[in-house]
């Protein structure tokens, strides 16, 4: 791999429009794309110990996976990814024996990684036995009942196979999400130190991959340059000859960049800048807005902290929030709300779904009176203010909605990176907090978020028959049984209301109309494969 540093020219962010000089004059306009972002990678590394979501846009478009999900077309247009069609990747075919317990994957045979090597089936069994031997990607491979190398077995050059002790419907999403990347373990091997047989450091700086694009110059902080990888036989290949991803903090800067036609894609832009750039309707300028699949900002009580203990407490706070107001205050709309909708029992079996609570706070004051606090109680409203832009208008509407009904609140404002921390240890009593479930499966979502002694049940929910019933659906098989127990589990959520759901905000993103074959996917960064330019 060869890597150089473009140095002052990739520095001048500050100037939305300057290029880096070799970038330029290396291709023409039509085979080179240029995209600007908030943040960039803090690590290569999937599996890496502190690394940050920006990471996912570099390994997801350098690296292949044994699955992908297949694609479906919105009513828009745009391609949006289809978690229940799984098709082969870097395995041009699997088959799945045994009552569901083996999986058997036919690698191509022409596949190379970038530096030549040809990928073989000790490369996947390597890798997936690197995922395992991460605690960070074995608590994820767990889901789908995958922990252990020796589930992992090479038939022969071009076979592999894994072995679960039953079948599990998660296998195979979790195979084609995110941990799963293929690596060239000749070449990491030949670069771990004795302490690091994995080569973990190596690996936060380098790629060792055979994916869609190849790593050609990275300047932390600043840009990272990708060349197509045009021996890749995992898919049509990809629109660009070369990516140029610029970091630039300002958002102004990214916007005007835009809208000027220096740069064909726009990260991060905040729910004003869509709004806004999208009503000043410029003729090569697109705004697109997906809600996005499995995300969620929420209104966070634990359960396990008196008054929060109390159910009607919960509720009665749920009475009291003023949605529609936070909703056009922190979002401008841009998503889809997750309040109103049918109340104490399940709306189908899709969740996140509309929890069915709306604005009432003489409903409210009635349920605090009910719980015994007709005077109400003082709390804190915690936030991190790395989420300040839609945190803080929430947190305004909250303290003013819950002082009506007599619950008086002084927010907290925590320093970035602080408040997992707080959560973790279960020590914030009321707060704004956002996440997401890769796998689109309900009970997922459940197992996630609402249930066990993890940071992620945001609640601290215990109840035994929700919990009996993650239990239960986890390798369930017949789907009128499933369904009713999904059914039930979305109105005790609904009920009891650990959290309360407030939208899927939208994935906003500025796009120059000569750029098109846009893809959402569930990790909500670039799929570069599909990008051309029209």
């Amino acid at each position: 791999m060869r890597r150089r540093d473009f140095g002052a020219a990739a520095a001048a962010l500050t100037l939305a429009g300057t290029l880096p000089v070799g970038f330029a004059r290396a291709q023409t306009r039509a085979e080179s794309l240029r995209v600007l972002s908030q943040a960039g990678p803090n690590s290569f590394d999937p599996i890496g110990v502190g690394v940050n979501r920006s990471a996912i846009q570099l390994h997801w478009n350098t690296y292949d996976r044994l699955l992908r999900f297949g694609t479906k077309t919105q009513p828009d247009g745009t391609l949006y990814y289809d978690y229940y069609r799984i098709e082969g990747e870097l395995a041009e075919r699997y088959e799945v024996g045994d009552a569901g317990r083996t999986i058997t994957f036919h690698l191509r045979r022409d596949a190379t990684f970038h530096d030549g090597t040809p990928v073989t089936a000790e490369d996947v069994k390597w890798s997936m036995d690197r995922v395992v031997a991460s605690p960070i990607g074995r608590s994820q491979f767990a889901t789908g009942s995958m922990t252990s190398p020796d589930q992992f077995t090479v038939v022969d050059r071009h076979t592999f196979r894994i072995t679960t002790p039953q079948a599990d419907r998660f296998t195979l999403p979790n195979l084609a999400a995110t941990y799963g990347i293929v690596i060239n373990s000749r070449q990491v091997k030949a670069q771990a130190g004795a302490g690091d047989p994995w080569g973990n450091e190596w690996l936060k700086n380098n790629v060792a991959g055979g994916g869609a694009f190849r790593l050609e110059a990275h300047t932390p902080g600043q840009s990272i340059t990708l060349s197509r990888f045009d021996n890749w036989k995992s898919g049509p290949a990809p629109g660009f000859r070369r990516v140029l991803w610029q970091v630039v903090p300002n958002g102004q800067s990214r916007r005007t960049s835009l809208e000027r036609g220096d740069a064909d894609i726009v990260q991060d832009l905040s729910p004003q800048d869509a709004v806004s750039l999208a009503q000043a309707n410029l003729p090569n300028v697109r705004v697109l807005g997906v809600p996005m699949a499995g995300a969620f900002q929420f209104i966070g009580m634990n359960n396990a902290m008196p008054p929060f203990n109390n159910v009607k407490v919960r509720q009665a706070i749920a009475y009291a929030l003023p949605y529609e107001q936070m909703f056009e205050a922190a979002l401008f709309r841009r998503g889809r709300p997750l309040f109103g909708g049918v109340p104490n029992e399940a709306d189908g079996t899709e969740w996140p779904q509309p929890h069915g609570y709306n604005t009432d706070p003489a409903r409210a004051r009635a349920l605090l009176a009910e719980a015994g606090l007709a005077n109400g109680f003082d709390t804190t409203f915690s936030f991190e203010l790395s989420l300040a832009p839609v945190a803080e208008p929430v947190s305004l509407l909250v303290q003013e909605a819950l002082g009506r009904v007599g619950i008086r609140v002084t927010i907290n404002k925590v320093p970035p990176g602080q408040l997992g921390t707080l959560l973790e240890r279960k020590e914030v009593p009321l707060f704004f907090e956002g996440s997401a479930a890769y796998l689109n499966d309900p009970d997922y979502f459940f197992r996630i978020f609402y249930h066990g002694r993890t940071r992620w049940n945001f609640g601290s929910y215990d109840n035994p028959e929700f919990a009996a019933l993650v239990d239960k659906t986890r390798y369930e098989t017949d789907r009128a049984a499933y369904e009713r127990d999904i059914g039930r589990m979305i109105a005790l959520a609904k009920q009891e209301v650990p959290i309360i759901l407030l939208w899927q905000p939208a994935l906003d993103i500025g796009m120059l109309r000569s750029v098109d074959g846009y893809k959402y996917l569930f990790h909500r960064h670039l799929e570069l494969r599909t990008l051309r330019r029209v």
